[in-house]
């Protein structure tokens, strides 16, 4: 067994841990495992051992991966920040887009989706904490984007994402993901039931899962530490 099959299978424990110190249903937290600055090969390891999700973060690198595995049959999440040059890109070849936060992004994405592939799941990410260097849409822009969503037939909605700032401890950890747990129940219709909460990364996975996370996002805890270079 290779390090990351090994890593891979110590994480899938953490969260079967988890669920059941949280009383989660057991299976009901899906892990995405990040692979952005990742090559193919350790993708490949990853499968091996059955993982089929993965979030990528930077479009050029994302396409040739996705290309270089066409026929592994996986599940291609983008999770990094949108650029309006890069949405077709996005809207062409991934199964998921965890990062929309503007009404601009939702208008380009179903304009150029195809329509040949399945309308494209989202998640809006929402902007809990004052982090000026994060992402995401305020709680009152995600309301009144909600309301639009039937406009956008070639998008499907499947609930909310943050990424909150660093804290030191569990129960500091947990009250951002209380909080959109909250938005998620507040906005929720039985039409529209906003099942995905993508929240919880390598170091905050435990309270992510805590507060109701059904997808946790980890990369460093599989791979190890990114190469940006």
């Amino acid at each position: 067994m290779s390090p990351i099959q090994t890593r891979l299978e110590a994480v899938q424990q953490q969260i079967q841990q988890a669920e059941e110190k949280y009383r989660r249903v057991s299976g009901s937290v899906q892990l995405l495992a990040v692979s952005k600055t990742r090559p193919a090969q350790d993708i490949l390891q990853a499968v091996a051992a059955g993982q089929r999700r993965f979030g990528e973060s930077y479009i050029q690198e994302a396409l040739d991966k996705i290309e270089q595995l066409r026929d592994s049959n996986l599940e291609w999440h983008f999770i990094g920040r949108i650029q309006g040059n890069k949405t077709r890109a996005i809207a062409e070849n991934f199964d998921w887009v965890h990062s929309i936060d503007s009404l601009r992004h939702i208008k380009r994405l179903n304009d150029q989706r195809p329509t040949q592939l399945p309308p494209l799941k989202i998640c809006l990410q929402i902007k809990i904490d004052d982090e000026e260097s994060k992402a995401g849409m305020s709680i009152d822009d995600a309301r009144q984007l909600i309301k639009q969503m039937p406009s956008f037939p070639r998008l499907s909605l499947q609930g909310l994402m943050t990424l909150p700032a660093p804290s030191e401890t569990v129960e500091a950890q947990r009250r951002p993901f209380r909080l959109l747990r909250q938005l998620r129940d507040e906005l929720a219709t039985e039409t529209l039931p906003l099942e995905t909460l993508s929240m919880g990364m390598t170091d905050d996975l435990e309270a992510a899962i805590a507060e109701g996370s059904t997808l946790v996002r980890i990369g460093t805890a599989i791979f190890g530490p990114r190469n940006y270079a």
